[in-house]
């Protein structure tokens, strides 16, 4: 099968993002210029930088109370920073959650029964208890084709492993189990991993 995107796929569902898989999930935790709080997950997330550390996420929707966009690219656009939290298979209710469109203004830590930490070295709440966290601070917000398609960047400026993640100076995946997106409503668990050795090591 081959299609042209502009002409559609002709499929029942989209086949798109079941393609590009796994994906990780950045949830993303914010806080409003009224000092509110909001968490909510992005699949179309990754890391993009060693030097320094950079992550990117993209939005590609927007809410009827916000300017062309969600809550937390404009909470991001008010404050220039956010945070990452890593997303473990035990959390999958919690970020489901998240996920849900609520009005602007919303706390959804409330929402799922989840508990705020503070960040060290960005004024942003942060999932307590999480794999790891990257506190960022915002490099760009790029608009991108779409209607409500917009690109964030951030410079990683704190870094927060959980201490029974790490394995002999390893950050060990394999001790949380990282939930992945996959197409459709589908998700996928990270349980197995092996070594592969460059040609050049």
């Amino acid at each position: 099968m081959f299609y042209r995107p502009a002409d559609g796929h002709g499929l029942p569902h989209n086949p798109f993002n079941a393609i590009v898989t796994p994906r990780p999930i950045g949830w993303i935790s914010t806080k409003g210029a009224d000092g509110i709080a909001n968490l909510a997950p992005y699949s179309f997330f990754n890391a993009v930088a060693y030097v320094p550390p950079q992550v990117m996420f993209a939005s590609t929707s927007a809410k009827d109370d916000q300017d062309g966009t969600k809550d937390s690219v404009a909470n991001i656009r008010a404050t220039g920073v956010f945070c990452v939290n890593i997303v473990e298979a035990a959390a999958q209710n919690a970020m489901n959650v998240t996920s849900a469109t609520f009005p602007a203004g919303t706390d959804e830590f409330a929402e799922a029964g989840l508990t705020a930490a503070q960040c060290e070295t960005i004024d942003c709440p942060r999932v307590d208890g999480v794999p790891a966290a990257l506190e960022c601070r915002m490099t760009q917000i790029v608009k991108i084709e779409g209607e409500t398609n917009y690109v964030v960047f951030g410079e990683v400026t704190g870094v927060h492993m959980r201490d029974d993640c790490l394995n002999d100076g390893r950050f060990d995946v394999t001790r949380f189990q990282p939930l992945s997106r996959l197409g459709y409503r589908d998700y996928t668990v990270v349980r197995d991993v092996f070594e592969l050795e460059r040609p050049d090591d």
